[in-house]
């Protein structure tokens, strides 16, 4: 049994929004991780077993180690086909918007979003939630909005429609959202609802293998490079940062997720607690935070890049120069160092 986390009020304004409508959209924030596809998917799949008419649709495209997932063919890509994007969106009777906080992470989406005037659900587990929607459902201190969107299921009345595509989709978000359950995942009921997951049909270690065994040649050869070559190690201030330029992405066949997961591992080495990964886009340095103990990695992101995320995961952009970027980070570590345990 799971406690009762989401309000019930909320559940209620749910299960009657879903239920006076038909052809339903749920957005995804640009670059989506495996929470974004495995929540948004669980939910079509949910949706479609009561046989609405819901539609998946991300600003960008997904990570290739996410396309095994069922439904995940499904997806619309707004960078890719605009004009299926705007026809979905145009015929929407309600929006979900799952995994994001802020209108702006829909990037070249969002103004097009804001001119919807249907109804839309925010289903997330990010601090301080943009006031955009109707209805928002915001429990930070959830691992993962794949958990959410399992809870908000179950209390809907709903367990029996969850399927095993539905399982899927929901524990490949959990799993991922939380490093394999290494970190922000020590939460009892995490674990009985994967046992749940489980008894529904999922084989959760062949999702781990899909997941995290096959990646490309090329990623595995970036890897290397990175720990080899760009890994910076500061011992003063149990902290490593790796950068990469655009060149050097380009020099790797770089897709989108080939760098997915790359700031953990500098966490395996004694006495390093605090990791981030500086990734330099055509317009903007692209920054991931993780942390290990009480370090607070959304604070650091937060209060140098305008950023936020969780204690020990967090994510950020720089729309400064790769150096200047890591310059920035490095001049302010000092200024962190009472975090440390």
């Amino acid at each position: 049994m799971i406690s009762k986390i989401i309000a019930e009020e909320l559940i209620e304004k749910v299960y009657e929004a879903i239920n006076e409508v038909d052809k339903i959209a749920i957005l995804v924030h640009v670059d989506p991780d495996g929470d974004a596809i495995g929540a948004a998917l669980g939910l079509w799949h949910y949706l479609m077993t009561i046989e609405k008419e819901p539609v998946v649709i991300s600003p960008t495209s997904f990570p290739n180690f996410l396309s095994w997932m069922p439904g995940s063919k499904q997806i619309l890509i707004y960078e890719n086909d605009k004009t299926s994007v705007e026809k979905a969106l145009a015929s929407a009777e309600l929006i979900f918007g799952v995994d994001f906080n802020d209108r702006r992470r829909l990037e070249k989406m969002s103004e097009l979003v804001s001119k919807i005037l249907v109804p839309t659900i925010l289903i997330d587990h990010h601090l301080q939630p943009e006031k955009f929607a109707k209805i928002t459902i915001s429990y930070p201190e959830i691992s993962s909005t794949s958990e959410l969107i399992f809870r908000l299921i179950c209390r809907m009345g709903d367990f029996s429609k969850i399927n095993l595509a539905c399982a899927e989709c929901i524990y490949t978000g959990m799993m991922t959202d939380t490093g394999n359950f290494t970190y922000n995942s020590n939460d009892p009921e995490i674990y009985i609802i994967i046992s749940e997951l489980i008894k529904i049909g999922i084989d959760k270690d062949e999702i781990y293998r899909k997941v995290f065994n096959t990646y490309s040649e090329n990623r595995l050869k970036l890897l290397g490079y990175c720990l080899y070559k760009k890994m910076k190690i500061f011992s003063t201030y149990r902290t490593a940062i790796i950068s990469l330029s655009q060149q050097e992405l380009i020099a790797f066949n770089y897709t989108n997720g080939d760098a997915e997961g790359f700031v953990n591992i500098p966490l395996s080495i004694e006495g390093i607690d605090f990791s981030v990964l500086l990734r330099e886009e055509k317009d903007k340095i692209k920054i991931s935070l993780r942390s290990q103990g009480n370090f607070p990695a959304n604070k650091v992101a937060a209060d140098l890049f305008g950023g936020g995320g969780h204690l020990n995961a967090a994510g950020a952009e720089s729309y400064t120069s790769l150096e200047e970027t890591e310059k920035q980070l490095l001049n302010a570590l000092p200024d962190y160092l009472i975090f440390f345990d």
